[in-house]
């Protein structure tokens, strides 16, 4: 989706940075060939005042601070995807030695391909031959720089054994979306970022929870809101950790999910549930690089993180019998040091207590359970779960319904769709004692609790 007014006022301020890092290159090429008119140092051509301006653009920029190499290398970044003939002149080729200037960096796909930028070409911009200059640039590539915190760029290399200044430098889709387009992209689902958005259209009110689990869950909002004061304004970053780690532990449908995309909603975060399927993988080492690709996009983004049926993660380590064991154990090692240092909110969901290994435990904020629902809440499931548009017969008795029937609150609304559903195949009669006997009868078969 496009914002059209932020789409233009991030267009009209990018047209000047382009114009001045085509300055830029220009005069660094001039300077470090010895052209007609390299007399003037690159660093001296400053980029356009964006204070005032109304673009999202300008307001990174500015609210950060950004100085002359931190812009040029955002822009450099952005060039490929706005105006990628800025970068054909590093096409240009030593005459002495018949093959591309080494210097210029860059990689290239095949012989008239495209050229993208690496961090050896935003050294040579900047620094040119000056060796002191061009050691600056890998800090702009560090994890503690705001590039790396915030998710905005890093290089990529292409192995491990690549130097990090040959690697392309890449602007993330969501800032590359909300640069331009004015709307910041979410990461895809799928293999290379194993995190599904979730949402739900439903408010507090229709979440019918335990009062004790209510309130437990009231201490996460309180961590939201006022978090960032604690641990800013009081002083408490020294002292605690970043983030807030949560268990969720409870039968199957009594609501852990649905809290996690309400906590969202009602504070404004995105909450990303990660699909163990796409994580756990066999093959050693896979778990891991799997769990950093979305640790490494929720740093700094003050995501919700729900880990659902967290047990195949985070579940009791075993006795290291064999290899296998040992890189199991290491992947929980891996998980323990990045939830620990993750700055957002993570929350891991479980049926059991007792299945989540005890070193997690003791890193947990919170530890909340969610009972099965009590008579009382079970009528208000049965109560409210209808539509306002379905008639109930006159002689059907919810409050025995619900005092007979120990169901949990998915599958009180299963029983609803299957018996509402049987009501509109009848025409829209009345739905009655028998409709959500049959329909509570396929949830305890579903359970089990019925041949």
């Amino acid at each position: 989706m496009v914002n059209r007014g932020a789409a233009d006022a991030n267009a009209h301020d990018l047209e000047g940075e382009l114009q001045w890092f085509a300055r830029v290159v220009d005069a660094r090429l001039k300077l470090y060939f010895g052209l007609e008119g390299g007399d003037a140092d690159p660093a001296t051509l400053m980029p356009p005042d964006l204070a005032g301006s109304p673009s999202l653009y300008a307001a990174f920029v500015c609210e950060h601070r950004l100085d002359f190499a931190e812009r040029l290398t955002l822009v450099l970044a952005l060039v490929p995807h706005l105006r990628p003939q800025l970068l054909d002149v590093f096409h240009t080729r030593n005459q002495t030695f018949d093959r591309r200037f080494t210097e210029f960096g860059g990689v290239r796909s095949g012989a008239d391909g495209d050229f993208w930028p690496t961090g050896e070409t935003l050294a040579f911009i900047l620094a040119g031959n000056d060796l002191a200059a061009r050691f600056r640039v890998p800090t702009l590539f560090d994890p503690r720089h705001l590039f790396a915190r915030r998710g905005v760029l890093r290089p990529q290399p292409s192995h491990p054994d690549e130097p990090l200044m040959r690697a392309p430098v890449r602007l993330s889709d969501e800032y590359l979306s909300l640069f331009t387009l004015g709307e910041a992209r979410r990461p895809g689902f799928g293999a290379h970022f194993p995190a599904q958005y979730i949402e739900t259209p439903l408010h507090w009110d229709d979440l019918v929870l335990h009062p004790a689990t209510r309130q437990h869950v009231a201490e996460i909002e309180a961590w939201i809101e006022h978090g960032a004061t604690l641990m800013g304004d009081w002083g408490m970053a020294a002292k605690l950790r970043p983030g807030y780690r949560s268990l969720f532990y409870g039968p199957p449908g009594t609501g852990k999910t649905m809290t996690a995309c309400l906590l969202g909603k009602s504070t404004g975060h995105d909450v990303y549930k990660i699909d163990l399927s796409l994580v756990v993988s066999k093959y050693i080492g896979e778990t891991e690089k799997n769990l950093a690709r979305v640790f490494d996009q929720a740093q700094s983004k003050a995501w919700i993180l729900f880990f659902d049926e967290a047990d195949a993660l985070f579940g009791k380590r075993s006795e290291s019998k064999d290899a296998h064991d040992r890189y199991a154990n290491q992947e929980i090692s891996f998980l323990l040091q990045r939830i620990e240092t993750f700055d957002g909110i993570a929350i891991l969901a479980s049926n059991l207590r007792e299945n989540i290994d005890d070193a997690f435990a003791r890193r947990f904020e919170s530890i909340i359970y969610f009972p099965m629902p009590r008579p009382e809440e079970r009528l208000q499931l049965w109560r409210q779960g209808f539509s306002v548009k379905a008639r109930l017969d006159q002689q059907l008795d919810l409050d025995a319904i619900a005092r007979e029937h120990v169901l949990s609150g998915g599958a009180i609304m299963n029983a609803i769709r299957f018996a509402s559903l049987q009501a509109l195949k009848g025409g829209g009669r009345p739905i009655g004692r028998h409709d959500l006997l049959q329909a509570i009868r396929r949830e305890y078969v579903k359970e089990g609790k019925l041949a």
